[in-house]
């Protein structure tokens, strides 16, 4: 196919009614900026007919790559194999519900024409019940907060990268909704435009109650990996020094406790000292630990999972 200016990686589950009419809107908009360009749908293991659906217009448009894996391992897997074969300069990421509008492109392209290496998405006028709104504000608030990084809908599955920002980040677990921060804590631009949002017309929602907790944890890694990441043993030798002073201070007070009788607690203020004596022995070996884990394990050597290529004819 030779140079590709866009890809286009599309995750899809169980969206049989879906695939044909979001192809053919995404192709309708790319056709007007470039000929030349790729759509990459992710199947992330669909029980309906979306994998045949998919397979159908594969047949006639060789612009078409299919990836589908043998079982639903969530939107993060999803992204990564699509990101994985993506040549585009310019990667786009959308939702296969027909939600995200494809006329967006353009204005993706003007933001990051401005210096920008990664642009995400803003439902500003979110067209979805309060079930999903209220927690997604609540989380965004949160991460705001948390992270430094003024984005206001981090979740937004309609993003525009450069592609090498996708070389330099690690998507796994659940942190797709949380590559604007770990692209800004990469040191990419980071960049927002509010952008048109759409009823679902066909399909159910994929979202469940249990993503807030697995929301909350990946929100506390991020956090901790924003702030930590490149050396671990700044926050745990921290804790370390914390816990070795009130050691030292304790055992002070256990001596002048039993040298002048002021209280019969002596031996609990040295029980305690030892307590935190051995807390902070254990703060710094986490920490050195976690510094050797570092420089010797990768995140994609433990969630490796396996999927097939299906290339347009």
């Amino acid at each position: 196919m030779g140079k590709i200016d866009i890809t286009v990686v599309i995750p899809v589950y169980n969206e049989e009614e879906n695939v044909k009419p979001l192809y053919k809107k995404v192709t309708k908009e790319l056709d007007r900026i470039t000929s030349k360009y790729e759509l990459i749908f992710v199947d992330d293991g669909s029980s309906d007919r979306t994998l045949k659906n998919l397979r159908k217009m594969a047949d006639d448009d060789s612009k078409i790559t299919i990836i589908t894996y043998y079982r639903n391992f969530g939107k993060a897997n999803a992204l990564h194999a699509g990101f994985k074969h993506a040549k585009g300069d310019i990667v786009f990421t959308m939702d296969g519900d027909l939600q995200d509008d494809p006329a967006e492109f353009k204005n993706f392209l003007k933001k990051m024409d401005k210096g920008y290496d990664f642009v995400t998405g803003w439902k500003f006028h979110r067209k979805d019940p309060m079930g999903k709104k209220i927690p997604s504000k609540f989380f965004n608030y949160l991460i705001r907060k948390m992270t430094g990084v003024e984005v206001h809908d981090s979740n937004c599955g309609f993003k525009a990268y450069r592609n090498e920002v996708l070389k330099e980040i690690d998507v796994y677990g659940e942190f797709h909704r949380y590559l604007p921060i770990i692209a800004n804590w990469r040191g990419f631009r980071v960049g927002e435009i509010k952008v048109k949002h759409h009823k679902r017309a066909h399909g159910s929602s994929k979202y469940g109650w249990e993503r807030l907790f697995k929301g909350f944890m990946d929100l506390m890694t991020i956090s901790f990996l924003t702030k930590y990441g490149r050396s671990p043993l700044y926050l745990f030798g921290s804790l370390s020094a914390f816990l070795l002073s009130l050691s030292i201070m304790g055992t002070i007070w256990t001596v002048i406790d039993a040298v002048f009788g002021l209280t019969s607690l002596e031996w609990a203020f040295g029980l305690g000292s030892i307590m935190f004596l051995l807390s902070s022995i254990t703060m710094f070996s986490f920490g050195m630990l976690s510094e050797m884990i570092l420089q010797t394990v990768g995140h994609q050597k433990i969630t490796k999972n396996y999927y097939r290529v299906i290339k347009g004819r």
